[in-house]
């Protein structure tokens, strides 16, 4: 009779081979300018047994330097970082990184922004309003190489293929260009001029030309209405 081996016990078994060891986690970068935001989401999203937040970012500066250092699987976004916008990020990414795909989690309107995202390289658009469950079916998705949109956004979608207008959409921002909208988006968090240039990397001169245009698509008289308005949207979105 084989002897058996004395460092099993009664009723155990060996350990399994390393072939069958558990499967290695999908590593994120969670980019959001809110530390209480960042440590919540990364403590649910570290919950589950197959992803891993590898790093974390409040700024798109951060966040490109993140992804040289970490190396992860998904980018995880918000849009408003606190001078350049998250939009510029997600350019920026694709541009850079196109095998690496990103997913925006913001709580600006998803009818404005989600097909401006994904035109920009953004593999999917979740708000934050949200359960969290669906923020973790969202980064499956994604990592999966899917693409995740909520039901009316993808209604949407399906009504501009077609030619036709979606009954969810008919905001009068829906005229701004992508860089009127963030113009408008900076000035609404009280952003002067001259910083957004800079978060912009544009001309003092351009960005007041884009002020002026926001002002006549919305049929605004001054400044200072326009302040108002970028404000009362910011407002009534958060």
């Amino acid at each position: 009779m084989a002897k058996k081996n004395s460092s099993e016990t009664p009723g155990s078994h060996p350990p399994e081979p390393a072939s069958q060891a558990a499967p290695t986690k999908a590593r994120l970068l969670l980019v959001d300018d809110h530390p209480i935001v960042r440590e919540g989401l990364s403590t649910r999203l570290n919950a589950e047994t197959d992803l891993w937040v590898c790093a974390l970012a409040a700024d798109g500066h951060e966040a490109m330097d993140r992804v040289e250092d970490s190396s992860p699987d998904l980018v995880i976004t918000d849009l408003s970082l606190g001078g350049r916008p998250g939009l510029e990020l997600v350019k920026d990414l694709s541009s850079r990184h196109p095998a690496l795909p990103v997913l925006v989690l913001s709580i600006h309107d998803e009818t404005l922004w989600a097909e401006r995202v994904l035109r920009a390289g953004a593999r999917g658009y979740i708000m934050k309003s949200q359960a969290t469950q669906k923020v973790v079916d969202a980064v499956r998705r994604v990592l999966a190489g899917g693409i995740w949109v909520s039901e009316p956004v993808n209604e949407m979608l399906l009504y501009r293929v077609t030619g036709k207008r979606s009954p969810t959409t008919g905001s009068s921002l829906e005229s701004l260009s992508d860089r009127e909208l963030e113009v408008y988006q900076m000035i609404g968090h009280g952003q002067t001029m001259r910083e957004i240039a800079a978060a912009l990397f544009l001309s003092a001169k351009t960005v007041e030309v884009h002020r002026e245009n926001i002002k006549d698509k919305l049929k605004l008289k001054s400044a200072a209405e326009l302040i108002r308005h970028a404000v009362t949207h910011l407002l009534d979105n958060s």
